[in-house]
This record gives C-alpha cells, sequence and structure tokens, in this order.
C-alpha cells in the first residue's frame, strides 16, 4: 500500500502556535510533565492534534524555536511527531483512560481495534479508499470486518474489481501475522488519521449534541421557536437526538450493563421522571430484590425537582453513550434494521 510522505518543516515561520508548542514539548522529552498538567483538557487536545500530524521537524527549526537546546537538539538532527510519541507523553502525566479517550479521537472512529474502527466508516469512503490497493490486500481488509459491511463496501467499488476482490476472498489463505499486522498499521497510520482530519462533521448532527445537552425546558423552547423558523432543521435534529427515552432500544445485557455502570440513587432519580414503559424495563432486568429496594427508594424520594431529574437523566444518557463507544453496548435505531454506536 503507497504510503503518505509526511511534510519537512525548515521554517518555524510557517508553524501555526499549536505546532510551535507541540514541537517545544517534544524537544524537552516526556519528563516535562508539569508543563502538560497546567494546560486544561481542550489545550491538551489541541497540541496532541498538532503534535500527531507534525511529521519530521528539521534541527534547524527547532534551533530557532528553542535556542537554549541547540546543543541538545544538533545530535538529534530533528524530531519525528507520531502517534506513539504522543501518545507516550499523555501518558506521563493523565490516566489510561483519559489518554485512550484522546488518542481514540485523533485516531478516527470509536472502536476497540483497527478492524472495529472500519466498520464504522461509511462504506462509500472505505470502497474509495480501497479501489487504489491491490485486489488481495482489499481482500484481506474485507476477511476482517462483519460481513454486512463488507458487502455494502463491495457494492460500492467498480464492478471488475469488486468480483476480482471475492476471486481473492474464495482463494485465500491464512494470513500471516506480520502481513496483517503491516496492513493494520498502514490503514491506521494514512486512513484512519486522514479520516480524523478531514472529515467534517453535519451540523445536523453538531446541533442534535448540543441540545442533548439542555436542560428540558430549554431543549423544548429552541425546538418549538426552530419549528417556527425551519420545520426541516427541526425535525432533523429531533430524529438525530438521543433522549432518555431511547434507552429503551437496549437489549436486555445492554440494560444490565448500563445498571452496573450507574449509580443506584441516580437511577432512581432518573427513573421518577421517566415513562411506564421505560421504568419496566430497568425493573424487569434487576433481581426482584433490587427492583423492589429501589422502587421503595423512589417512593421514598417523594416530589422531586426536574431539574435535578434531567441531570440523572443526562447523566445515564451519557453513561449509555460512553458504553457504547468502548463497544460494551450496542444502542439500535428506531427502525431496528441496523446498529448505532453513539
Amino acid at each position: 500500500m503507497a504510503r503518505e510522505i509526511k511534510r519537512s518543516i525548515e521554517d518555524p515561520n510557517k508553524l501555526a502556535g499549536p505546532e510551535k508548542a507541540a514541537v517545544i514539548l517534544l524537544a524537552l522529552g516526556e519528563e516535562q510533565h508539569k508543563l502538560w498538567e497546567m494546560m486544561d483538557e481542550e489545550e491538551i487536545r489541541e497540541v496532541s492534534q498538532a503534535m500527531s500530524n507534525l511529521g519530521n521537524i528539521s534541527s534547524s527549526a527547532v534551533e530557532k524555536l528553542i535556542v537554549d537546546f541547540v546543543s541538545q537538539m544538533s545530535s538529534g538532527g530533528s524530531l519525528m511527531g507520531s502517534f506513539e510519541a504522543t501518545q507516550r507523553l499523555l501518558n506521563t502525566f493523565l490516566p489510561d483512560n483519559k489518554v485512550d479517550g484522546i488518542m481514540e479521537e485523533l485516531r478516527g472512529p470509536a472502536g476497540r481495534t483497527m478492524w472495529d474502527k472500519l466498520g464504522n466508516v461509511n462504506e462509500v469512503v472505505l470502497a474509495n479508499y480501497l479501489k487504489n490497493e491491490y485486489p488481495q490486500t482489499v481482500a484481506v481488509v474485507l476477511s476482517k470486518v462483519k460481513g454486512e459491511h463488507a458487502a455494502r463496501v463491495l457494492g460500492s467499488l467498480p464492478e471488475d474489481f469488486a468480483l476480482e476482490v471475492v476471486m481473492r476472498m474464495l482463494r485465500m489463505e491464512p494470513v500471516q501475522r506480520e502481513i496483517l499486522d503491516k496492513i493494520e498499521e498502514t490503514l491506521r497510520t494514512e486512513f484512519m488519521s486522514n479520516l480524523a482530519r478531514t472529515s467534517k462533521r453535519d451540523s445536523h448532527e453538531m446541533m442534535a449534541d448540543i441540545f442533548n445537552n439542555f436542560d428540558r425546558q430549554t431543549e423544548n423552547r429552541f425546538l418549538a421557536a426552530l419549528e417556527e423558523r425551519n420545520r426541516d432543521s427541526a425535525e432533523k435534529i429531533r430524529a438525530l437526538m438521543f433522549v432518555f427515552e431511547d434507552l429503551s432500544k437496549l437489549d436486555p445485557g445492554g440494560i444490565q450493563t448500563l445498571l452496573r455502570a450507574v449509580d443506584k440513587d441516580q437511577l432512581g432519580l432518573a427513573l421518577k421522571g421517566s415513562s411506564d414503559s421505560l421504568r419496566d424495563l430497568f425493573f424487569s432486568n434487576m433481581s426482584e430484590r433490587a427492583a423492589k429496594i429501589l422502587k421503595e427508594d423512589m417512593a421514598a424520594m417523594g416530589p422531586v425537582r426536574l431539574r435535578d431529574v434531567d441531570q440523572a437523566q443526562q447523566a445515564m444518557v451519557a453513561a449509555a453513550k460512553d458504553l457504547a463507544a468502548k463497544g460494551e453496548i450496542l444502542i439500535a435505531d428506531a427502525g431496528g434494521d441496523d446498529e448505532l454506536i453513539y
């Protein structure tokens, strides 16, 4: 597979602010974690993104940026900004789960492995990339993703090329581990990293995410006002929103996984404001004793503020999205034909 040639920076004036910070932090090495600890999470993400995309930085450019370290840098010659270097630095001062989240965001769509990630990439986007590769390579890639996704990718490839891939898949023998590792690494460094940099989020998806974080009254007020100005956009946003009642889309295993992840007091408060059907769904996935205790706790709460209920429900929705992103639960869409990971 053809590999992208990373840029080589000679003039530091061509670097943006976050890139300059990334060069300096790379030059200082992994021991300077106190500098990172002074940044907020958004700054860490911005510098991390710049660092992972730096490529080669010449020693002369480094010299101009940090004169005090000329002698230290001259023997090294250059710096290489990469995912691995970025991850090593982040691991020195952030918890593993936060580092994993940042690196997954840099690398592309959510998934525990490269093949999980490919399963979350639109079939047309993936087909446009694979059509320039050798049929044997494409056969290996499609053999590692789910059958339904492989079928959609094949349907998006040029017909003659797709048939050649099918023939290679029919004759395929076990792939050596070294070859598979090389393909996986190339996909990670070329395709997924480029996808993370170039993919643009749909504006309606972005607004749906924002609306999900409104309290109920604010959400209803904005949607009502938007419907008067642009009914089509309001309907698109409402369809894309994931709200508390959508937890009914979880299967029993998903409900039980979510129950283990949330605080019981929070659960009771959230269910106080839910529909009877969703409340019964949660109760049915608990032991009889646990359900009885939770019902008694909810009754003992008496009247509760709507704002508190909204916050508890939003926290449960956030927990469900987090579990889905990790691949621990699956959330089906309303039609039930596809499974969506939020």
